[in-house]
């Protein structure tokens, strides 16, 4: 239950005590200690599963069982993570680093270099590979990942997923692929099937995380492995380091979330319920500003005290304290929004290092290479990186626009969609029993299920439904262990 396994990579066990740490950039992991998933020595942590439903995924360097530490950026690989862990973000070190000005380079010869780089990085991380896919979700970072993975393994097929009717980049990644001449399917969303599979491999999933493109995910991945692939290659990773410029939604949901208590009567009222908008609104209202740059609609903190019967959720926001220092010493709300976004790796990263692991395939996160990310660290201009508006990757696009002209992802990002309503529709009596089968873990599961079926066609109520979706049946599958949880009433971890 490895998933190609960096050497940088550690993973220490002590007596009663798992850690695991990425190192050189790879972002991969061993988790062949974790084999024995029923293991009842493993007892899952009450904050983690709060964390869980309040972000999506569980804050580092924790992990959903007690005695099991995950880091993956931001922590030295000698420091003992189940102690008093220390967070260094890899952003905020960057910052000190004197980057050339725009006037200084040769332009040219710098986008020559990132393709190099890139090529390298993908040799590096596919070796080994017999029949690698990449996921082309038709964003800039695919783009880019597929013009060097042409150079690199012209053999590699690339495949999308058509998630939803709200961003179809179908026939875009179809021509870049076929143009690259690369082979390029396309996987359609049929959210059923996507749950099943999900549920086929979550016996052998040896972590949990809720990240909203599990499902699509574990979709994706099982047809790789049923047609022969036999490796995936994810173009996630270089965000931190690109950098996220921030518009006017960020702004505006950053004005919105001030950790308010409302009340009941009100978000449960029928004008709320019938509007998306007005559900996501009031639901920021309540998020802390930080949590608000995780993606998605999640539970409130009223709501998970509410699941678990008992306080829960402050445990969970006190997890905050050990990323205090790096979002203090951020100075913008970009530099804030980078840090999220490492913060939030352990669940980007953690949906492919557990689905490969559960299906044996290898993986490969290219833009996680070392030398890649510290040439563009100290070599590329601030201006490379984020320009003029906002305009972000601005170096990811120079380097596509000498294969490509005009393409719409240049100007629109994206991503693998994934149809919530229609799970929440087609799984509701599913996830509903598996409620009731964890009503020791969370005994107010039925009850939200109950109150809130007529309202899952709004898809912020339908997000909280796929988060129990994901870790209902995960809580039944570990049962042994999870009589533990109700031990551990959610003190500060």
């Amino acid at each position: 239950m490895s998933a190609s396994v960096h050497p940088g990579a550690r993973t220490a066990a002590f007596p009663g005590r798992i850690q695991m740490i990425a190192g050189g950039g790879s972002h991969l992991l061993d988790f062949s200690p974790l084999r024995r998933v029923h293991d009842p020595g493993l007892q899952l942590d009450a904050v983690s599963l709060a964390d869980l439903l309040r972000n999506a995924f569980v804050y580092p360097p924790h992990s959903i069982y007690h005695e099991v530490k995950v880091a993956i950026s931001g922590f030295e690989p000698e420091q003992d993570l189940h102690g008093e862990p220390r967070f260094r973000s890899p952003h905020q070190l960057a910052g000190a680093i004197a980057r050339p000005l725009i006037g200084e380079i040769d332009r040219e010869k710098t986008v020559m270099r990132y393709h190099r780089l890139l090529c390298e990085a993908i040799a590096a991380s596919v070796n080994g590979m017999k029949a690698p896919w990449l996921l082309q979700s038709g964003g800039k970072d695919s783009t880019s990942m597929a013009i060097a993975l042409a150079e690199v393994r012209p053999d590699a097929t690339c495949v999308t997923y058509l998630g939803g009717i709200e961003e179809d980049e179908v026939d875009s990644a179809r021509f870049v692929a076929q143009r690259l001449g690369l082979r390029h399917e396309v996987l359609v969303c049929d959210s059923g099937r996507a749950y099943d599979r999900y549920l086929a491999m979550m016996p052998a999933m040896p972590l949990l995380t809720a990240d909203f493109a599990t499902l699509s995910y574990a979709d994706l991945a099982s047809t790789v492995a049923a047609v022969g692939g036999d490796g995936v290659i994810d173009a996630l990773g270089s965000d931190p380091y690109f950098g996220m410029p921030t518009g006017w939604r960020q702004r505006l949901k950053a004005l919105l979330a001030w950790h308010l208590p409302l009340p009941h009567a009100l978000l449960e009222s029928a004008p709320v319920a019938a509007s998306f908008r007005m559900s996501y609104a009031l639901g920021t209202m309540q998020m802390d500003r930080f949590e608000r740059f995780f993606p998605g609609s999640r539970f409130t903190d009223a709501e998970v005290d509410a699941l678990f019967g008992r306080p829960v959720a402050a445990s969970s926001r006190q997890r905050l304290r050990l990323f205090r220092d790096a979002v203090l010493a951020a100075p913008t709300m970009q530099a804030r929004r980078c840090l999220a976004a490492v913060i939030l790796e352990a669940a980007t990263f953690g949906k492919g290092l557990y689905i490969a692991g559960a299906l044996d395939l290898k993986l490969a996160y290219p833009y996680c290479d070392e030398p890649l990310r510290q040439w563009i660290f100290r070599e590329v201009p601030d201006a490379l990186l984020i320009g003029p508006g906002g305009i972000n990757k601005v170096l990811v696009r120079e380097h596509i626009a000498r294969h490509f002209q005009r393409l719409p992802y240049v100007k629109d990002k994206g991503c693998f969609r994934f149809d919530l309503v229609d799970l929440a529709r087609k799984r509701f009596d599913q996830v509903h029993a598996f409620a009731v089968d964890t009503k020791t873990q969370l005994p107010g599961a039925t009850d939200w299920l109950e109150r809130h079926r007529d309202r899952l066609d709004n898809k912020y109520f339908a997000s909280k439904f796929y988060l129990l979706a994901i870790i209902l049946p995960w809580l039944l599958a570990r049962a042994a262990s999870a009589d533990d949880l109700s031990a551990h009433n959610g003190g500060a971890s």
